[in-house]
């Protein structure tokens, strides 16, 4: 007995999806995405550098400053006046201003004849960043 054809046999159809691969679409939301992700990585990469940056100089400000105001304690404040410069080779890019003003007051009387305010700015990178430190300083006569 030979089999004949049955009507439970569905005809062969083409497939109209083809059945691997990604549409344009897909690429172009994938190719967003990414690009969103980049660019907020690379913005906080940027960020992180300048925030370096930022620390490096006011941890090393305030002992540079220090550093010059033990300097202007040694040498004799009466014959001191304005002066800038950097700090060398050691510390490139960093500069210090020193300004010397005498104090009026009349609270203090006579005792303010005897004082003198040191200002001491330090800047970094052409003035990106600065620091500044003002003492006073009794002088004998």
């Amino acid at each position: 007995m030979q089999k004949t054809a049955t009507s439970n046999q569905q005809p062969a159809t083409r497939n109209l999806q083809p059945d691997s691969g990604f549409t344009l679409l897909e690429i172009m939301v994938a190719l967003s995405i990414i690009a969103i992700v980049l660019v907020s990585v690379y913005k906080m990469q940027a960020q992180t550098i300048s925030m370096n940056y930022a620390a490096r100089f006011y941890a090393t400000a305030p002992l540079l400053a220090q550093l010059k105001t033990a300097e202007l304690e040694t040498e004799n404040l009466e014959e001191q006046a304005d002066d800038s410069g950097d700090f060398g080779d050691e510390f490139p890019g960093y500069r210090w201003n020193v300004v010397i003003d005498d104090i009026e007051s009349e609270t203090l009387g006579r005792i303010g004849e005897n004082l003198k305010q040191i200002d001491i700015n330090v800047s970094f990178n052409n003035d990106e960043f600065t620091y500044n430190l003002r003492t006073y300083r009794f002088v004998h006569e």
